[in-house]
């Protein structure tokens, strides 16, 4: 926990903005974790984000899914844009789209996958193969998978980009955010935003996602059963219009989910039968789901996209999207499963007795 090094020392720190210890930790878990060489760590995952895009330039293409995190796409629309950056979006989960890429020749096709929140699955491997035939590099947002469950760059990615606020670090008490790469070029990028722009995380914080990495294997299987078992109770009951999860067999992506990841992950979404009031009461009601943003730590939480993560997009382009007013995204914790299932089925029979 320092700001600054004797100059002269042998490892070479001289300034924290520029390294510290546990920031070399960190790297090195997180590129591990990620089958990567490289690994840059960060204050949180929007500066993880802002470390890539600010390598671009003005004028240069970005190639992004439709369905992207909220903040994400405020970021591109309502920062980056200002720059001459441009962003073209398009529904990367269907094959015969993929021509965009050759199409509109990008600098950097950008992918969720699962997306935030609609958990729909793109094939990072195909998608992959065509960019690079185009000359384009590939990002993916790992965060809902987490490196234990998918490893974008042994797909053929060129970055891999987590929020480690959530399931890498996975005890919701530290922010951060980290690339992996196997190219140098983008290392030297991601180094130099971390340094150059302040990016950096504390060393504390750092440390922290450290800690957190070395139960990752664990967690993600108890979050991937409960949210099997979860989604598969919701999709039966008769209140819920429908339910979304990789690892259903109702899932649209759901083979290749399957083939993609090593489970399905912690997220399902729902939406409810009935009006947005009464989704909104069902979510006040739940007493072990807490109403709030984030997700992939240890304790389940319940979000409302449309009013909390992804309130800065437009109302036409989140509907245009998929996400519409009804919809529910729930991060299912490590409790026990019954008593999760029971919580849910509690707050059901309240809001539509």
């Amino acid at each position: 926990m320092t700001s600054t090094f004797q100059t002269g020392n042998p490892d070479g720190f001289d300034y924290t903005r520029s390294g510290n210890p546990n920031f070399r930790m960190l790297d090195a878990c997180v590129a591990a974790l990620e089958g990567g060489q490289y690994a840059t760590c960060f204050a949180s995952g929007v500066s993880a984000i802002t470390a890539v895009v600010s390598s671009l330039k003005s004028g240069d293409l970005i190639l992004a899914e439709e369905n992207l995190y909220g903040s994400t796409y405020r970021m591109f629309e309502r920062v980056f844009a200002k720059f001459g950056l441009k962003v073209a979006y398009v529904d990367l989960s269907r094959g015969e789209n993929w021509g965009e890429i050759e199409r509109q020749r990008p600098l950097l096709v950008w992918l969720e996958s699962p997306t935030n929140p609609l958990l729909k699955i793109l094939d990072i491997a195909g998608i992959s193969a065509v960019a690079a035939q185009a000359g384009a590099a590939v990002l993916v947002d790992n965060t809902f998978a987490s490196p234990f469950l998918q490893r974008p760059l042994e797909l053929g990615a060129t970055l891999s980009l987590s929020s480690t606020t959530k399931y890498i670090n996975g005890h919701s008490d530290c922010l951060g955010g980290a690339v992996a790469t196997n190219d140098p070029a983008w290392q030297e990028r991601m180094v130099f935003a971390q340094k150059a722009l302040g990016l950096q995380p504390s060393p504390f914080d750092a440390w922290l996602t450290t800690r957190g990495q070395r139960t990752l294997a664990l967690r993600m299987e108890r979050h991937s059963a409960n949210a099997l078992e979860l989604a598969g109770w919701l999709e039966k009951h008769p209140r819920v219009r429908s339910v979304r999860y990789p690892f259903l067999p109702s899932h649209p992506q759901h083979e290749l989910a399957r083939r993609q990841m090593g489970a399905g992950s912690g997220i399902f979404i729902a939406e409810l039968a009935g009006t947005l009031e009464q989704a909104l009461e069902f979510c006040r009601s739940l007493q072990l789901f807490t109403l709030a943003e984030s997700l992939g730590g240890v304790e389940s939480l319940v979000c409302h996209p449309a009013s909390m993560t992804h309130a800065s997009v437009p109302p036409e382009v989140r509907r245009g999207v998929g996400i519409g007013d009804g919809l529910l995204r729930f991060s299912a914790g490590i409790e026990d499963g019954a008593d999760l299932r029971a919580d849910l089925e509690t707050a059901l029979a309240r809001i539509y007795a």
